[in-house]
């Protein structure tokens, strides 16, 4: 019998190491010492958790209350900081560790949104802000102009996933079947979109002033 609680735990860890080594990897791109890295691959690991929790009433968070949620980001932070050169060859490594946590965490924060209590539709909206929030984050403490915000296809992905779940979860299905679809579409569509220039539409035409 799989223990769904400790599941979604390992779940949530592990999308805070792939989000952290995403944000590290950032990091080491703009030549930030040991420290900014540790600090941006933790804002990214935990900032969607800690938007999520303070959302949903779930306080303190959970990072707060659970040391492994601080040192997860902090292994993550570091590992990037020593092996980048190897990470950094690879492209669009960053891009691919980012859409591994965007699924892992549309997911993770949606059920954990219906068990405070949120209604279906609301649950999978915290799905997704718990998806993207660490990204937001990241990008802005890089002083980038945030993924979710441009043309690429981020949001739509983590929604789709944390619906999946949140429906799953409400037709009563085995907990596998809940929450490793909806990490597999998340994720796959948000690959598929980098590999494949997937953008969602933007205007047309000069803007108004």
């Amino acid at each position: 019998m799989v223990d769904e609680a400790a599941l979604l735990v390992t779940l949530d860890l592990a999308g805070i190491f792939v989000f952290a080594i995403s944000g590290g990897l950032v990091a080491v791109r703009k030549n930030l010492d040991v420290f900014g890295v540790i600090v941006l691959a933790g804002a990214t690991g935990l900032g969607g958790g800690f938007l999520r929790d303070v959302l949903i009433g779930a306080t303190p968070p959970a990072a707060l209350l659970d040391v492994r949620y601080l040192m997860v980001p902090v292994v993550a932070g570091v590992a990037t900081f020593v092996f980048h050169p190897t990470l950094g060859r690879m492209e669009r490594v960053v891009n691919v560790f980012d859409a591994a946590g965007l699924g892992l965490f549309c997911v993770t924060g949606a059920l954990k949104a219906l068990e405070y209590g949120l209604p279906p539709a609301p649950a999978a909206l915290m799905g997704m802000v718990t998806g993207i929030g660490g990204g937001i984050l990241r990008d802005l403490l890089a002083g980038r102009v945030p993924v979710v915000f441009s043309s690429e296809l981020y949001a739509t992905p983590a929604l789709a996933g944390g619906a999946w779940a949140v429906f799953a979860q409400q037709q009563g299905l085995p907990v596998g079947l809940v929450t490793l679809p909806g990490v597999a579409l998340c994720f796959g569509w948000r690959v598929l979109a980098i590999f494949r220039n997937w953008k969602a539409p933007i205007p047309r035409g000069p803007a108004s002033v």
